[in-house]
């Protein structure tokens, strides 16, 4: 039977716990939401307050069976950084706890029937396991992930103080992990958008509430090393000619007006003219909406678009030929027209008769249904051919994994 506390503190007051150190111990936790390294933070203000020697996160990997990925504090190789390894869920003498119920091995077996299982003789007896506290954590949309707190055998066993204080984290550990999945989702879609708006060839400039640049996509590294019609002076976005420079600034001040007013931008795009002579850059802004509620002083305040209409496109000849069922050569002369060259000068380029190419162009206007070059320029731009310039893999982590070999301790017991 658990005792019943009326308020939290009379909870932590029952425990080996001052209210200090559990407020400690459950920011962490939330601190966790950030971060694997703000995490690993959390895990070790665990294992120190459960003197225990490993403390491990046990998460699954989308769409692979058998394999765990961890994030363990304690004396290993990998101690803070995320490892794969297989883990049988299924053979594990813990499968099958009740969700969200801290439980030991002793809840589950004796410790006679614990040491002679195959998952003590071939994993925890080499790393000093033999105490085991854990749950089993549900989240937001069904999942479960694995909480497991390990102490030698040399250490006393997980008393009924130490499974209360557990079962009081559950939820915060709970709660950290959906923002940090929430996190990681946001992140990763807003990856995928600047991916595609890289392959557009669509500069995006990001400027906060004081006109100083946050953040560059990288076209708009790329256009701004070369500042020819926009440059970066210190933080400061500004054009090559006094006289744009002077609009552009104009611009960017009637811009944060409007948005104080919560009112849309009035002015139309801006273009600016480049020292090499190149077709002007065209500007649009946008303003960014307001929706912190604290006062930080370092907010999002204005994205600029730009594009470059003469930069060539670097569409992907394996879509297009798919896409419109060109012959090689065919997607060769598509791509070369679509990039801003004339037939004779393609025809040159690509080493073939000016009568071939013209033959080319007569089979692309069949597949293509188009009659003029103007408008297969505008059919290729137009199409998902721009898109699929490069392989983009959602699934595919952003951090680099350890393998499962690395989960073994630093230290051996003799």
């Amino acid at each position: 039977m658990k005792p019943n506390h009326s308020t939290p503190e009379a909870a932590v007051s029952s425990l080996n716990i001052s209210l200090a150190e559990y407020d400690q111990l459950v920011l962490s936790i939330h601190d966790g939401s950030h971060d694997d390294a703000t995490i690993t933070v959390a895990l070790d203000r665990m294992r120190q307050h459960f003197k225990a020697n490993f403390v491990t996160l046990i998460l699954r990997i989308p769409g692979v069976e058998d394999v765990g990925l961890m994030l363990v504090s304690g004396d290993l190789a990998v101690h803070g950084q995320l490892a794969y390894s297989s883990y049988y869920r299924s053979l594990t003498p813990f499968s099958g706890q009740s969700i969200d119920t801290v439980f030991t091995q002793r809840d589950v077996m004796t410790d006679e029937e614990w040491v002679k299982t195959d998952y003590y003789q071939t994993s925890c007896k080499y790393q000093n396991v033999f105490h085991v506290m854990g749950a089993d954590i549900s989240t937001e949309h069904d999942g479960v992930f694995r909480l497991r707190i390990t102490r030698a055998e040399s250490e006393p066993a997980f008393d009924e103080q130490d499974r209360a204080l557990c079962q009081m984290l559950l939820p915060h550990i709970r709660s950290a992990f959906y923002v940090r999945s929430m996190l990681g989702r946001s992140e990763s879609m807003g990856n995928l958008y600047a991916d595609a708006i890289n392959r557009l060839s669509v500069a995006t400039i990001l400027l906060n509430d004081k006109g100083v640049v946050q953040k560059l996509n990288d076209y708009a590294q790329t256009l701004l090393e070369r500042s020819d019609g926009l440059k970066l002076v210190g933080d400061r976005l500004e054009a090559s000619y006094p006289s744009d420079n002077k609009e552009l600034q104009k611009r960017i001040k009637d811009a944060f007006d409007a948005r104080e007013r919560r009112e849309p931008i009035s002015s139309g795009p801006l273009s600016v003219t480049r020292p090499s002579g190149e077709v002007n850059l065209g500007i649009v802004f946008e303003t960014v909406p307001d929706t912190s509620w604290l006062d930080d002083g370092d907010r999002s305040a204005l994205l600029l678009y730009v594009r470059d209409a003469v930069n060539k496109s670097s569409v992907s000849s394996s879509v297009a030929k798919e896409l419109f069922d060109f012959t090689p050569a065919e997607t060769a002369l598509a791509l070369e027209l679509a990039n801003g060259l004339s037939l004779e000068d393609t025809a040159e380029k690509l080493g073939i008769m000016r009568n071939t190419a013209r033959a080319h162009l007569r089979a692309i206007f069949s597949k293509t249904g188009v009659r003029r070059q103007a408008e297969l320029v505008r059919v290729m731009l137009n199409s998902v051919v721009a898109l699929s310039g490069s392989s983009v893999d959602p699934n595919q982590p952003t951090k680099s994994l350890v393998p499962g070999e690395l989960l073994l301790p630093l230290k051996r017991d003799s």
